[in-house]
């Protein structure tokens, strides 16, 4: 499965990469914003995109809509992973199709269940 990883910070991005390594998965790119995200996803097809909420230009929330509404990006599973859960980001989130929703921190079984999840859609 090809995965796009979409965080700003490194560290994160690279604990991120590396629980999904643990969980099998070698097709790992990582993109640090949402503008490079998409420039990404229009030169190679991802089955599933993991983008942190908080980022700027773009924030996940804002991907996910441009990617929902891409003619051929639109079925792209996307988990949004956050650091504080938000009721209202939430709902606005699942109103823009997202897969799953994740609150860090997180363990391997979390995000490969989140995973799971985003599939079972």
């Amino acid at each position: 499965m090809s995965i796009l990883v979409v965080e700003d910070h490194n560290a994160t991005a690279l604990i991120l990469q590396a629980l999904l390594r643990k969980l099998g998965f070698s097709d790992v790119d990582e993109a640090k914003d949402g503008p490079s995200a998409l420039t990404k996803m229009r030169e190679k097809e991802y089955e599933l995109v993991i983008s942190d909420w908080s980022m700027e230009p773009m924030t996940g929330y804002e991907l996910l809509k441009e990617v929902r509404a891409d003619r051929k990006l639109k079925k792209t599973r996307f988990i949004i992973v956050t650091a504080t859960w938000n009721a209202a980001n939430t709902q606005a989130a699942k109103e823009s199709g997202v897969n799953a929703y994740i609150v860090k921190p997180f363990s391997a079984e979390t995000l490969k269940a989140k995973i799971n999840e985003a599939f079972a859609a």
